[in-house]
């Protein structure tokens, strides 16, 4: 195969991101997780290919599990959306199912998994794991629980610790590379999590 070629080199407007570099290099990233996977991502050859100064992308994205957290983010969203029918555990059986295919035919999707590992000994991913992705991708999720508490269908005491567990429950999948559609297995988790049994 032959190498990619560098993309003509693209100017910086300063601290005011450039819509045409954003997406440049966000395409150049989302290309070289398809091409060599997480292994094989860096913001070198992403700078490269994207005709970016690697200070700007740097200034944008301070690490590389930054950039790639913006490129499953932008994925992910034009993927699916979080369910809202108003019904707690059907919302968590449609998100589980969509998120679990996300998981298994996305590049960043099957990327996202490495990403956990590399949190485990590195303290900036770990970071970004905790404070860019968890901060504001399971905000979604969260206001389903709350909506679901304001509804009466779970108590509003609940709220963190069923997250915590649905969460534990597809990393688990994910990490032990178990996302095949279990359709029995994903509506009796959402019982258990979606509904009131106190």
């Amino acid at each position: 195969m032959a190498a990619a070629k560098a993309a003509p080199h693209r100017t910086s407007i300063g601290a005011r991101r450039n819509p045409q570099t954003e997406a440049a290099v966000l395409q150049a990233a989302r290309n070289l997780l398809i091409e060599k996977g997480y292994a094989g991502f860096s913001i070198d050859e992403v700078a490269r290919r994207a005709g970016a100064g690697k200070p700007t992308i740097y200034r944008w994205w301070p690490t590389k599990a930054d950039l790639f957290i913006a490129v499953y983010t932008a994925d992910k969203d034009a993927a699916f959306v979080v369910p809202d029918t108003g019904n707690l555990r059907r919302d968590l059986v449609a998100y589980t199912s969509a998120l679990w295919s996300f998981w298994r035919n996305s590049p960043s999707g099957r990327a996202f998994r490495a990403l956990i590992a590399e949190a485990q000994g590195s303290e900036a991913a770990l970071a970004a794991l905790k404070e860019k992705f968890l901060a504001t991708r399971l905000a979604p999720l969260r206001r389903l629980f709350e909506q679901a508490a304001a509804r009466g269908d779970i108590p509003a005491a609940g709220i963190a610790a069923r997250l915590a567990l649905y969460v534990g429950f597809n990393w688990y999948r994910l990490l032990t590379g178990e996302l095949d559609e279990d359709a029995g297995l994903i509506a009796a988790v959402a019982a258990v999590i979606g509904t009131d049994k106190g």
